[in-house]
C-alpha cells in the first residue's frame, strides 16, 4: 500500500521573493568568501586572491566586477606607482556580514557534529 503524500502547508515564495533573490545572490561563486574577507577592512586584488585559494584570476575578476555592479563592493583605484585597486564593502555589503557570520557559526556546529558522529 502506497503512503499518501501530504500537501505542504507552507506557501511557495512569491515571484520575485526577496529571500530567493538574496539566496541566489549569495550562492554565486566566491561571493560569501569575498564578503567574509572584506568585512573588516579594504583588501587589494592580490590579497583577496591569497585569502581565497582555488579561484582563477579571470573568474575572480569577473565576480568582483559583478559584486561592484550589484552595489556590494566599492572599487577604489589607489594612486600609487603602479596604480593599485582596493575593494571594500558598501553599506549594502556590510548588511550582508551578519548573515555570512551566522552561516559560518552554523558551519562550525555542523563540523563538530560530524566529528562526533565519526568517532
Amino acid at each position: 500500500m502506497a503512503v499518501k503524500r501530504r500537501k505542504s502547508k507552507v506557501l511557495p515564495p512569491p515571484v520575485g521573493c526577496p529571500l530567493t533573490a538574496c539566496m541566489k545572490f549569495l550562492g554565486g561563486a566566491w561571493t560569501p568568501n569575498v564578503i567574509w574577507y572584506l568585512r573588516s577592512e579594504p583588501r587589494r586584488f592580490s590579497e583577496l586572491m591569497a585569502d581565497i585559494p582555488g579561484v582563477s584570476p579571470k573568474v575572480f575578476s569577473a565576480r568582483l566586477k559583478r559584486l561592484e555592479q550589484d552595489g556590494i563592493l566599492f572599487r577604489r583605484v589607489v594612486p600609487t606607482s603602479p596604480p593599485t585597486v582596493e575593494y571594500s564593502l558598501t553599506d549594502l555589503g556590510q548588511e550582508l556580514t551578519p548573515a555570512i557570520e551566522a552561516i559560518v557559526q552554523v558551519g562550525h556546529k555542523l563540523k563538530r557534529m560530524r566529528a562526533v558522529s565519526m568517532e
